[in-house]
């Protein structure tokens, strides 16, 4: 397995967000900055993601678009089985229809789904019935600022909201970043949680926090080296960028 210290390491890391929350006793503060690390596909990676102290790990299952990290089923499984209590197993999934995400979802047993494609609203009230106890999260493209009455609309219908890149080909994973300004106004106007990604890296984390302030941050190919494996130096610095961006927060 992937041995003590990295259960230590996990326990360090969940140990310091209850003290950031224990800070905030009075409920005016900022709450912890979560941060998942996408695209794990195999033991190595998985050891290093939370080594580093991750919130949540994601797995690619059911990919229908352009993506060199997608995982069987039955890997997917055995990495969640892996997980540490306090680390969330995050599914992300292309699939736009219910029955097929929900099967997957029953084979791997992650504790939230990520609809990275558009679904109607009808499929993801099926999601509700079926998985009741499954967080979702929805996939926003912002592309223009169409996305932000996307982003309205798709609110009400699941737990938060993760502000995404695209490409002709991909619809993650991209590398690029889009136009902050109308992800901050994305997240001034959203009552659940907003989650940040496309194309951050360590370099250009700070900026992206400081010009969106999300609820959360999702980084994939920004912490990967040119095998397109996790990356210990580049992991371990996006973290402390989102640490120290919290202790900062709370002046």
């Amino acid at each position: 397995m992937l041995g003590l210290q990295r259960d230590v390491n996990v326990w360090i890391h969940f140990s310091s967000s209850l003290a950031l929350i224990a800070l905030d006793h009075d409920g005016a503060g900022p709450e912890p900055m979560r941060v998942k690390i996408c695209g794990v596909r195999c033991f190595a990676d998985l050891q290093v993601v939370l080594s580093a102290g991750v919130d949540g790990v994601g797995f690619i299952l059911g990919a229908r678009h352009r993506t060199e990290d997608e995982v069987s089923p039955q890997r997917a499984a055995e990495l969640v089985a892996a997980l540490p209590p306090f680390v969330s197993s995050v599914m992300v999934t292309h699939l736009q229809e219910a029955a097929p995400i929900v099967a997957l979802a029953l084979r791997v047993r992650p504790t939230t789904l990520q609809l990275h494609d558009a679904l109607p609203a009808g499929e993801i009230q099926d999601l509700r019935t079926a998985l009741p106890g499954t967080k979702l999260i929805q996939a926003i493209h912002v592309v223009n600022e169409n996305a932000i009455a996307e982003a309205a609309a798709l609110e009400p219908l699941v737990d938060a909201l993760l502000l995404d890149s695209r490409t002709a080909d991909r619809i993650g994973g991209t590398g690029q970043t889009h136009d902050w300004s109308i992800s901050r106004r994305i997240v001034e106007a959203c009552g659940k949680p907003v989650i940040l990604a496309g194309g951050l890296r360590p370099a250009n984390l700070a900026s992206a926090l400081a010009a969106v302030r999300p609820a959360g941050v999702d980084v994939n190919s920004g912490v990967e080296n040119a095998a397109g494996e996790k990356d210990p130096d580049r992991v371990r610095a996006f973290l402390r960028l989102c640490r120290a961006h919290q202790l900062s927060a709370l002046g």
